[in-house]
């Protein structure tokens, strides 16, 4: 029988792990998840900024639960993933959202800052993403991992924004997605990307204060930023059945910055 359209975004009976996910746009997808039925894990590096954000989800009715650990540190993303699956039963979402940027011309760019992008923004992408599956996705009957990229991903930066690592890093995030949904459509496992545009966060308050929220919000089509209900839509279609058939894709949540740019 053909489900119907609620049917098809109900989440009831799944688990979703969302790494970086005590504020900003972790959260936001968070709260997408856990209000279409599926219990959710938080993970963040500090453990107060988890207490409260999940206090919030469960305030929600939302089933949410958090795990403490470092996504640039292999030892904790194999942890994280042990412990939830320990808690939990199971992983049927994996969002990959913790991120790091820094700012630096290329020609001064610290390679210690370099590697602590890369080491958190793609390396621990593919760490978790790897152990998830192997724990449990691919004998189980697959999932979804959802990947968070950047508009900064699909192209080079304007002159004034000088974040080469970051670029860099979310430009693999892409490339990464459409290599492991290749490989892994076999088990049943879906591999998408959202490309953000820019959302107030704690992450993007240095380009804030540079740029100005107002000037920013004046590049997109839309004429404003992203808010606090942005994410859900797309979060939701790439986690549920009614995305089933989208796998290796990108997606742009930026008010149409990506479409004047060049991305």
């Amino acid at each position: 029988m053909t489900r119907t359209i609620q049917q098809l975004f109900d989440l009831t009976g799944k688990t979703a792990l969302v790494t970086g996910g005590s504020r900003g746009l972790g959260l936001q997808m968070a709260h997408a998840l856990g209000e279409a039925g599926a219990r959710v894990m938080l993970c963040s590096r500090k453990a107060a900024d988890l207490e409260l954000a999940v206090a919030e989800l469960q305030a929600a009715g939302i089933d949410a639960r958090w795990i403490a650990a470092d996504c640039a540190v292999e030892e904790d993303i194999r942890r994280l993933a042990d412990e939830t699956l320990e808690r939990m039963g199971r992983i049927d979402i994996l969002v990959n959202n913790a991120g790091a940027s820094w700012g630096a011309p290329a020609q001064d760019h610290p390679v210690t800052a370099w590697d602590k992008v890369m080491n958190l923004n793609i390396r621990g992408y593919f760490i978790l993403s790897q152990h998830v599956a192997k724990r449990w996705m691919i004998d189980n009957g697959g999932g979804r991992i959802i990947n968070i990229a950047s508009i900064a991903g699909l192209g080079g930066n304007p002159p004034d924004m000088q974040m080469i690592a970051y670029n860099t890093s979310k430009g693999a995030v892409i490339n990464f997605t459409r290599a492991l949904c290749a490989e892994w459509g076999k088990y049943k496992i879906n591999v998408n990307a959202i490309c953000p545009g820019f959302f107030p966060s704690k992450l993007t308050a240095g380009t804030f204060k540079i740029f100005g929220a107002e000037n920013l919000a004046s590049h997109a089509p839309l004429l404003r930023l992203g808010d606090d209900e942005d994410l859900k839509g797309t979060t939701l279609l790439f986690a549920s059945d009614a995305g089933k058939h989208i796998t290796g894709q990108w997606l742009a949540v930026d008010g149409g910055v990506s479409t004047v740019t060049g991305g």
